[in-house]
């Protein structure tokens, strides 16, 4: 299984993109985008940016993983 987790392009340098993954940083290609800027929201797959996001989706997207993850932690505390 695959989880698109939306990462926001911080640098770009020689096609190469640095990504900030809420606060995580990583590296990822951008031959497959052709308009890709510092600011965007990319998916990424295999190392490799695949598709732009918009702003708010990816926002809302990140809130809603991270809600997600608060509840299992919860759960593993109580059960």
């Amino acid at each position: 299984m695959c989880l698109a987790i939306p990462s926001k392009i911080v640098n770009i340098q020689n096609n190469m993109a640095t990504l900030d993954v809420d606060g995580v940083k990583r590296e990822a290609s951008l031959l497959l985008l052709e308009d890709a800027k510092v600011g965007d929201y990319v998916i990424v797959h295999a190392g490799f940016a695949i598709h732009k996001i918009d702003e708010t989706a990816a926002k809302e997207t990140i809130e809603l993983l991270r809600e997600s993850l608060a509840r299992l932690e919860q759960e593993n505390d109580n059960g």
